[in-house]
């Protein structure tokens, strides 16, 4: 080969990488504008944007199948799904709010705490979605009986789903991808380094909550009595496939605090689960095929095209030269890029949805590991993972569109008359958001920084 030839096709195959990249940006960007603003559906956007990755050669297929699609986060999240939906058809969830409810005596701020803390511990357990699908129609049962507005209640219970969710591996999304890209984060590594913060959170935002909505939830000693009338057991439907759920519910939940201890994946933890459920638990046919459809095969598409997405900025590069970039503001330095990651990712997180920013973060910071010269799974790098959890869970509370469960329960409560809007939102939402950065950004500097 001439030195002629060789020339044009090195400038042949620089031009290639070089409408790969561009394309890969112009892709990701249209694709993250869909999916902010909800044009289109966010799963049709992130299919087709990973198509358009695949169709343009700037992502191999089997290499999308095989490499960038995440089966573990996948897997985990059927599994979830199952389980819960199957349980939801027992009322249990239903019976536990009716009892939280009656202990308080019907009191609206002891209520406001009891649901609060139950949204919080259910989004840690389950997710942070399906949490607030089974408290918030108990709400407003409750609040209509009280004749007392909703909206403190909602606001409540939207915050600790958001701030539930982040104490654990499989309580929101943005955990479970982290917890997928590092295997040596299980369970209980999620539990220990992450609960203290939240319960810290969790304590101050009901203070803050209290102060701001006592005087509001006040109501008539009848309307009390209305409520203390309701008969929980009412709400159970079918008392053997509650006892069949809850055993298996536990021991489930029980494996992922072992996971690590019985060197299973949490993955498989969660699929064996909802297949035992599954043989156990229903009799018919459509009984097994309606637990199918508890899966949100929307969220499952979105996903694995979101997967693809940030598979394409990986293979053009993108993604280094972003962890480049990182590695010269912070200069290295393990506490600055702590406290970078944590406040970029509360507020990009509050406008934007924290699944595709998380799916971009994890191989970034794998890359700034790589260029420290540490190992991603070293006790260093540990607080940055902690740091990008914290700042995408929390900053979800941030605005309206920061989390999913903010719009589910903005859409229930639109559809029972007591639409409120962003703004409403935002002036609860961005304060609280911002004293959770506040106290994470301390715990970061007292548990992991202060003697690094």
């Amino acid at each position: 080969m001439t030195y002629r030839q060789v020339t044009v096709m090195h400038n042949a195959i620089q031009h290639i990488t070089s409408f790969h990249v561009y394309a890969a940006i112009i892709i990701f960007i249209i694709t993250y504008f869909l999916i902010m603003t909800e044009k289109i559906n966010r799963a049709s956007a992130a299919l087709l944007g990973a198509i358009l990755m695949i169709l343009l050669g700037i992502v191999d297929f089997n290499k999308a199948i095989m490499e960038h699609i995440q089966w573990e986060t996948i897997v985990l999240l059927m599994g979830m799904m199952i389980l819960v939906g199957i349980t939801n058809k027992t009322g249990v969830f239903q019976y536990a709010a009716i009892k939280s409810a009656k202990i308080a005596k019907g009191d609206p701020v002891r209520i406001l705490v009891i649901l609060s803390i139950l949204t919080g511990v259910g989004s840690a357990f389950l997710d942070n979605v399906t949490t607030v699908l089974l408290i918030v129609p108990v709400t407003f049962s409750i609040t209509t009986i009280l004749n007392i507005n909703p909206f403190p209640f909602l606001i409540s219970e939207v915050l600790f789903s958001n701030i539930g969710g982040t104490a654990t591996l499989i309580g929101d999304p943005p955990n479970i991808m982290i917890g997928a890209a590092n295997p040596h984060l299980d369970f209980n590594a999620f539990l220990l380094n992450l609960a203290p913060a939240v319960l810290i959170i969790g304590v101050v935002t009901l203070g803050i909550l209290v102060l701001i909505y006592r005087k509001k939830l006040k109501v008539e000693d009848s309307k009390k009595q209305e409520l203390m009338s309701l008969n929980e057991k009412d709400y159970i439907q079918d008392s053997v496939l509650m006892k069949k759920s809850l055993t298996v519910l536990v021991l489930t939940i029980l494996g992922f605090t072992l996971h690590s201890v019985l060197h299973i994946d949490a993955a498989m933890v969660a699929i064996t689960g909802a297949a035992v459920l599954l043989v156990i638990g229903l009799r018919t046919h459509d009984e097994v095929e309606s637990a199918f459809d508890s899966v949100e095969w929307t969220t499952i598409i979105f996903f694995a095209g979101l997967f693809i997405l940030v598979g394409g900025l990986i293979d053009v590069g993108i993604i280094k030269k972003l962890a480049a970039g990182a590695l010269n503001v912070t200069d290295g330095n393990i506490a600055l890029s702590a406290y970078l990651i944590l406040w970029i990712s509360g507020i990009a997180s509050a406008v934007i949805d924290n699944i595709p920013f998380v799916a971009t973060m994890i191989p970034l910071i794998q890359d700034m590991a790589h260029g420290m010269g540490m190992s991603p799974d070293s006790a260093q790098i540990s607080v940055l993972w902690w740091s990008l959890a914290l700042g995408a869970c929390l900053g979800g509370n941030g605005t309206l569109i920061g989390a999913s469960a903010n719009v589910i329960v903005a859409g229930m409560a639109v559809k029972k008359g007591h639409k409120f809007s962003f703004m409403d939102f935002l002036k609860i939402g961005a304060p609280i958001t911002l004293v959770s950065l506040l106290i994470s950004t301390l715990y970061i500097f007292l548990r992991y920084l202060l003697f690094l």
